[in-house]
C-alpha cells in the first residue's frame, strides 16, 4: 500500500462534518423546553421542535440568534420567556454544550494524526466555534483551527483558503479539505486549488456544476482517498 507523501495537512469543516449540528439543535430545543415551558403535550412538542428547527435553519450562519427565540416565543407563548437582551448569551452558553462527537470521528482523527497534521476551517464566531471544539475534546487532535471571524473571510470566499495556505506555508496540493456543503466547502476550497472531498452522508443530489475531488458518505473513507491522493 502506498504511504501518504504529498498530503501534509487534512482540514475539515466543523458543523455537519465532524460534528452533528442537527442533533445539537435537538439538544438545545430540550434545554429551551426545560427552561421556558411546563407540561407540554407530546403532539405540541413535536410541532414546537419542527418550528424551532425551521427557525434555526433560517438563521444559519448569522451571528445573532435573538430572532430565532423571539419568533419561537411569539409562536409558542411561555410563562418563562427569556428577556430579549439575554437570548444571545443564553444561546452562546448552551449551544456549544449541546454538541457531541462520535467514536467514529474520534477514531478517524486519531488515525490521521499519526500520519498528517489535521485541523478545521469553519465559518462562525470565535467564541461559539472554539467552545464546540473544546467541549467535544477535539482540541488535542487539532494542529490548526481557522475560524472565519478571526481570518476575516468566510467560506466559500477562496481568500479564507488562500489565507490558510499562507499561514501553513503549504502548496494547495499538500492539503485536503473535507466538508458537507458543496458550494461553501468544496467550490470554495477548489477555487483556491485545494482538493475537496464532499462529505455527503445523505447522498443528496447537489444539482450544480461543481465537481469534488471525491465524494464520501462516511468519514472513514477519508483514509482511502488519502491513499488515492498519492497517485494524483
Amino acid at each position: 500500500m502506498k504511504t501518504i507523501t504529498d498530503v501534509k495537512v487534512v482540514l475539515f469543516d466543523l458543523d455537519d462534518t465532524l460534528l452533528d449540528r442537527n442533533k445539537a439543535v435537538d439538544n438545545l430545543f430540550l434545554i429551551v423546553l426545560e427552561t421556558c415551558y411546563e407540561n407540554v403535550e407530546h403532539l405540541v412538542k413535536k410541532e414546537m421542535l419542527a418550528t424551532f428547527k425551521r427557525y434555526d435553519k433560517r438563521s444559519y450562519g448569522y451571528r445573532d440568534k435573538t430572532e430565532v427565540l423571539e419568533a419561537f416565543f411569539d409562536k409558542f407563548p411561555t410563562k418563562h420567556r427569556l428577556p430579549k437582551q439575554e437570548i444571545q448569551a443564553f444561546w452562546n452558553h448552551h449551544f456549544p454544550q449541546c454538541f457531541t462527537v462520535s467514536q467514529e470521528t474520534i477514531n478517524l482523527v486519531h488515525t490521521l494524526k499519526e500520519k498528517v497534521k489535521i485541523g478545521v476551517i469553519t465559518n462562525g464566531t470565535t467564541q461559539r466555534q472554539k467552545a464546540k471544539i473544546r467541549n467535544t475534546n477535539l482540541y488535542h487532535y487539532f494542529d490548526h483551527v481557522f475560524i472565519s471571524e478571526e481570518v476575516g473571510f468566510s467560506k466559500p470566499d477562496n481568500r479564507i483558503f488562500e489565507s490558510v495556505l499562507n499561514e501553513l506555508h503549504m502548496q494547495p496540493e499538500e492539503v485536503l479539505f473535507i466538508g458537507d456543503d458543496i458550494e461553501k466547502d468544496i467550490a470554495g476550497c477548489q477555487n483556491a486549488g485545494i482538493r475537496g472531498i464532499w462529505f455527503n452522508p445523505n447522498k443528496v443530489q447537489h444539482g450544480t456544476d461543481i465537481k469534488p475531488y471525491a465524494e464520501i458518505d462516511e468519514l472513514n473513507s477519508v483514509i482511502r482517498h488519502l491513499m488515492k491522493s498519492t497517485r494524483g
